[in-house]
């Protein structure tokens, strides 16, 4: 019972309520450029000084400052060589002791994307000011994810480089590069970041079921741009009618055939995962198959029966099944993955592929590391050349 004039104990605000509710009761309203000053805000209260927001670049090279009021300015981290860096890679706190106290680096997660770094200085730290922080990083994660639909701050602040009018409709199609759940873990890496036309990729998790597809659309520019809309549109629009996998890909055939010339063609690879009992089914159309990686090995490649590419008017595909073991990865790529080669030599081949995934995995990283690394180490063994497009997604089952 309370009561009257005081207040009952189980009911009263504690000091973490406190600090979580300032972020918690404006966030409806609050205007995006306001979201690093209300962090600032929230971690001074707790002793915190020097706040910083990092964001990933597009490039995924860079954790670049979000410069705002209240929160530090600085130049940009390398992701690969700093503490801010490592604890993105590893999704974990960092912690580095400093004469005045102590540097935490918090991993600003959101559904297992990976949104950037949250940075904070202290005089102290124990289990209680690290709960807090853990859980100010993850209301700060969703604040910038809302809020990143309704301006461009977010956005420039992760341009590290100019980007085409192509990438720049891209990356607008583009789920989250990473997602990360109990049972189905993606991760996707686009390259050139600044230049991508014609790849793209989309996912869904709905229920037990995991949707993927990756395309590549043919040329180059604003047309290959144009195409990849329109089959990812398409994709979309049948995955969400509920319609059986081979039929997606008629329904994603007949919008590029109406829509382009007959010479136009889009390759394209869908799936669909039971997050349950590990079964994949997936359905080719004209891609390169896909690699099965089991005990951080790559076992063999996927291979199926496949029909035309999307555009070309192809039979009704044959829908292909594997049982996937807790712990398997799925590897799926474009061809501008393997086709690049230096000038005047031989293509980059997909045993030299298959190389660097068994190198990279023998570390055991977590997906979202892998994806970016073989990425990055297949451009620089490809001379830093990307002629063409270039895009990866892992696949994860975790049983």
């Amino acid at each position: 019972m309370t009561v009257r004039g005081r207040a009952d104990p189980a009911r009263s605000e504690s000091f973490g309520e406190e600090l979580l509710g300032l972020l918690l009761d404006g966030a409806h309203e609050l205007p995006p450029h306001m979201v690093g000053p209300l962090v600032a805000e929230t971690v001074a209260r707790m002793g915190g000084r020097e706040p910083q927001i990092l964001l990933q670049d597009y490039g995924q090279q860079q954790l670049v400052p979000l410069h705002d009021d209240g929160v530090a300015a600085g130049d940009a981290q390398p992701i690969d060589r700093s503490e801010a860096g490592r604890c993105f890679l590893e999704s974990r706190p960092v912690e580095v002791p400093r004469p005045d106290g102590v540097r935490v680096h918090l991993p600003l997660l959101d559904g297992g994307d990976q949104v950037g770094v949250l940075t904070v200085t202290l005089d102290a730290i124990d289990d209680d000011a690290r709960r807090l922080l853990r859980r100010i990083a993850g209301l700060a994660a969703d604040l910038l994810q809302t809020k990143n639909g309704y301006t461009d701050l977010f956005f420039r602040t992760r341009r590290a480089e100019p980007m085409s009018v192509a990438a720049e409709i891209q990356w607008s199609l583009l789920p989250p590069l990473s997602m990360v759940m109990p049972h189905v873990a993606v991760a996707g890496v686009l390259e050139p970041a600044y230049d991508v036309a014609g790849d793209s990729f989309d996912y869904a998790l709905n229920g037990d079921t995991l949707h993927l597809a990756m395309i590549d659309a043919m040329g180059h520019g604003l047309d290959a741009a144009t195409m990849a809309t329109v089959a990812i549109g398409a994709y979309r629009h049948a995955r969400r009618i509920s319609i059986e996998l081979s039929e997606i890909y008629l329904f994603m055939d007949r919008a590029v055939a109406e829509q382009f010339d007959p010479d136009h063609f889009v390759t394209a690879q869908m799936m669909r995962l039971d997050t349950d009992t590990g079964r994949l089914q997936w359905v080719n159309a004209g891609h390169p198959a896909p690699m099965l990686i089991r005990a951080h090995r790559v076992v063999r490649r996927l291979d199926s029966p496949t029909t035309l590419p999307v555009g070309f008017g192809g039979d009704q595909p044959q829908v292909s099944t594997v049982a996937l073991e807790p712990g398997d990865r799925v590897l799926c790529f474009t061809d501008g993955l393997i086709e690049e080669h230096k000038s005047g030599q031989e293509q980059f081949g997909e045993e030299r592929l298959i190389d660097w995934v068994n190198q990279l995995e023998q570390a055991d990283h977590g997906i979202r590391t892998v994806a970016r690394d073989l990425s990055h180490t297949l451009k620089r063994a490809r001379g830093e050349t990307t002629s063409d497009d270039a895009t990866l997604v892992l696949l994860e089952w975790r049983g």
